[in-house]
């Protein structure tokens, strides 16, 4: 008899068996960074939903940016006119906030916060369950436990984010570059954001906060690490996809900030980006934004002008 099978007719009759344990241990992980990925996400993604739904009764949804007016087939606007469209709006919204105050900006900040939990931590799903893997064996509540205060981390990292992105669009709209509906104002400023971002998937700076997302540092806590190391890792791993997706989260500002369809979408490139390998989806993002961006350039009334004055030259 082999020593393994010596050991199994030891074993007493429904007692787990080892390897039944170690499954065990490693499922814990993937289920407490499920859970915690889902229910942050779900709140996210509830809240600007229902941010949209509260919009449709007075609003052309097509104004909130490119493909939102598939919506506008939920408020009976879809097959009206343009004009009509914009004068059945100023009747039923009868004017735009004149100035920003405390409770502007606080409503805003709130909104980028939703917006982070909606797009970056289902991102940040595999950085998770590498750091919960690496803190050893745990209860199912102690481990969301964890989950959770390294999430809060990263997530703190871009609050910092959401700060300057209120100041950003409180400038922009200031500016009158930013609609009351958060969509630019003009073409160019559209076209200059996506190149921008698309010179930026070419930087050194691109390429290593990227390396570093899709290979975290190794956990170098304890069985049972204090819960501000953990905040603290989820924190420096923040900062790391901060610095590879800042610019790809400024896209907002010219797909229009409250447009959820480019929400889902930028939210799934930059996934995607981190669950690849190599450098060619940085690259081809980066070529497909900078296409794009002079397109734009092309059409707007700036590029039709510059043309001209090229052509008359």
């Amino acid at each position: 008899m082999s020593l393994a099978d010596r050991h199994s007719s030891n074993r007493r009759p429904g007692a787990p068996r080892p390897d039944d344990r170690l499954r065990s241990r490693s499922a814990t992980p993937r289920l407490a960074v499920a859970i915690v990925v889902i229910v942050g996400a779900g709140i996210g993604w509830f809240w600007l939903a229902a941010s949209v739904a509260a919009m449709l009764a007075g609003t052309d949804m097509a104004t909130l940016g490119p493909g939102m007016a598939v919506f506008n087939h939920f408020n009976g606007l879809a097959d009206l006119p343009a004009e009509v469209r914009a004068g059945l709006v100023l009747l039923c919204t009868p004017g735009a906030i004149g100035r920003w105050g405390a409770a502007e900006l606080s409503a805003v900040l709130l909104m980028w916060e939703m917006m982070t939990l909606a797009m970056m931590l289902p991102s940040a799903a595999p950085m998770l369950r590498k750091v919960a893997g690496g803190l050893g064996p745990a209860g199912t509540m102690t481990a969301i436990g964890r989950v959770a205060a390294v999430a809060s981390g990263y997530l703190l990292a871009w609050t910092g984010f959401s700060i300057v992105a209120t100041l950003l669009q409180w400038g922009l709209t200031s500016a009158s570059a930013l609609s009351s509906a958060m969509g630019p104002m003009s073409g160019v400023l559209a076209a200059t954001t996506l190149m921008a971002a698309g010179l930026y998937q070419f930087t050194p700076m691109k390429r290593a906060c990227l390396m570093r997302c899709r290979v975290p540092a190794p956990a170098i806590f304890d069985a049972t690490p204090c819960f501000l190391d953990l905040v603290h890792r989820g924190w420096r791993e923040g900062g790391n996809c901060l610095g590879c997706c800042w610019a790809l989260m400024l896209l907002m500002f010219a797909a229009g900030v409250m447009n959820i369809l480019w929400i889902a979408i930028l939210g799934a490139i930059m996934a995607l980006e981190k669950l690849a390998s190599g450098e060619w989806p940085s690259r081809v993002i980066g070529i497909a934004l900078i296409a794009v961006g002079l397109v734009l350039i092309v059409l707007s009334p700036t590029g039709a002008r510059l043309a001209q004055s090229v052509l008359h030259a």
